[in-house]
């Protein structure tokens, strides 16, 4: 007796995956070439998404998705889906670095006091846990914490002449903090400034990065232009409080990102609202101003990341929070603006790209 039941092929799965959309990127998964080691044997399908991110934030619907897209096709019994990622680069060439780093993201803020350390340690800390190769440099010459932040004191002895970063929570970093005795203030003029961060990107061994997350001095000064013409940045991200003044400073850390033709991937509120033992929410800084200098400036709004104590204990302990309290308001929302953040570099990364690659049938 015949089976009326077709065979499944590589062509018909193709086809399936091709009305799947990339959420982000609004772009179908053949199209984009994200469908990697197709196998098909006795109705089971087999196959690989490769997502641009492993922070990617909607990884669960693109896999179900895939898998519901699959599911459908007559003949087919099982599907199976493991989902990859790639980080794409930006394109930009950065000579004084001997291995690629993909995206270099700049965290400023117009003054300081608003969190900017902690937010940069936790996106970067957050970006290594979803498994990207992540590096911190912090670039704040005047107030080095993320040693204090990373738990870390001493960075590894040189090797062949370069500086190696240190290591913690599966993130490479470098500090002004190693290199200058606890407590010496750094009195530098601009040329100094410049000097110390050439080397901080040409002299450390970072290796092969997704991400190099760079936190900024805050203000508008030299380092910050130092900064600019050493290291081709993929964009910036701005972080500030509710409050009018740190809103007001804040808008000049995004217009020296504008002057310096840097991409502003958005802004962030830090401390937006304090939550109170009865659930109430207490606005101590003021309410909704990081949302309004983006609407105002017409860049996006990454997300507010509310006040709550665990957040400077776990920075003074040396285990940034989104480790050591996971399930926090406060971790929940800087795992959120991370996985964010990683999306829109995903996104400015396929746009800048001339070539859309396409899925061979064979």
């Amino acid at each position: 007796m015949t089976s009326n039941v077709q065979s499944v092929t590589r062509d018909l799965v193709l086809a399936a995956l091709s009305k799947v959309q990339e959420p982000e990127l609004h772009k179908d998964l053949v199209t984009l070439d994200m469908i990697k080691e197709l196998t098909i044997a006795d109705g089971k399908v087999e196959f690989t998404v490769q997502l641009t991110t492993p922070a990617c934030p909607l990884r669960g619907k693109i896999e179900s998705d895939a898998r519901n897209a699959v599911v459908s096709i007559e003949g087919v019994r099982e599907v199976v889906v493991h989902l990859d990622a790639s980080v794409p680069t930006d394109g930009r060439n950065r000579g004084l670095i001997r291995l690629p780093i993909r995206n270099a993201v700049a965290v400023a803020s117009g003054k300081g006091g608003v969190g900017k350390s902690t937010v940069a340690v936790n996106i970067a800390v957050s970006l290594a846990r979803s498994g990207a190769r992540v590096g911190l440099l912090d670039a704040d010459i005047y107030g080095p914490n993320v040693p204090t932040m990373m738990g870390v004191n001493n960075m590894p002895p040189p090797v062949g002449g370069k500086m190696l970063p240190a290591q913690a929570h599966g993130v490479r970093f470098m500090s002004m903090g190693f290199l200058v005795p606890q407590g010496q203030p750094l009195i530098w003029r601009g040329p100094m400034l410049h000097s110390a961060i050439r080397q901080f990107i040409s002299d450390v061994e970072w290796g092969e990065l997704d991400y190099l997350i760079i936190d900024l001095p805050p203000g508008t000064g030299d380092a910050q232009l130092s900064l600019s013409q050493s290291m081709p940045l993929t964009g910036g991200v701005i972080v500030t409080l509710p409050q009018k003044v740190s809103l007001e400073d804040a808008r000049r850390g995004l217009e020296m990102f504008r002057t310096m033709e840097v991409p502003i991937l958005g802004v962030i509120e830090n401390m937006s609202y304090l939550e109170l033992p009865d659930g109430s929410r207490m606005d101590v800084f003021g309410e909704g101003g990081g949302k309004a200098l983006a609407e105002q400036s017409g860049v996006p709004f990454i997300g507010c990341i509310p006040m709550d104590p665990v957040v400077r204990k776990s920075g003074d302990d040396g285990t940034p929070v989104v480790l050591s309290a996971p399930d926090s308001p406060a971790a929940k929302a800087l795992v959120a603006a991370a996985e964010d953040l990683a999306a829109k570099i995903s996104v400015s990364a396929y746009k800048s790209s001339n070539v859309i690659p396409i899925q061979m049938v064979e």
